[in-house]
């Protein structure tokens, strides 16, 4: 069997797992194969930290919706079933956004959604 000359392959390698792991105390920043460990929990973390961030923001972008919904004198759910039934499109992300910068076009969408909601009212009644 040919004799296999890696070069510096072996100390790059553990270079780059020592730079992730920059900052951590102790031997996780300094021993190769505890740094290693951490590293890759660091990781498989901020992979699940990027999903939760998705559902943080949506929980912001509702509770301030919903502020902004009783103040104009209706609730959340009140609020996105009459636009669903208005056929508005707009996301939670955008009615956040003009909830916080723009309450004369939050309002026109509340009463949107309001006349939405007494037509529907009245055609269930019939």
């Amino acid at each position: 069997m040919p004799r296999v000359k890696r070069g510096p392959k072996r100390k790059n390698r553990r270079a780059k797992i020592l730079k992730l792991a920059k900052g951590y105390w102790g031997m996780k920043s300094r021993g190769h194969r505890i740094a290693k460990q951490q590293v890759e929990r660091g990781l498989n973390s901020a992979f699940a930290g990027r999903k939760d961030r998705k559902g943080d923001f949506r929980k912001l972008w509702i509770s301030r919706i919903n502020a902004a919904a009783r103040a104009n004198g209706i609730s959340y759910s009140q609020l996105m079933a009459g636009l669903k039934a208005a056929g508005a499109t707009v996301d939670r992300k955008i009615l956040a956004d003009l909830a916080v910068r723009d309450s004369g076009a939050f309002t026109a969408l509340v009463d949107a959604a309001r006349k939405a909601l007494d037509k529907a009212k009245s055609a269930v009644a019939r």
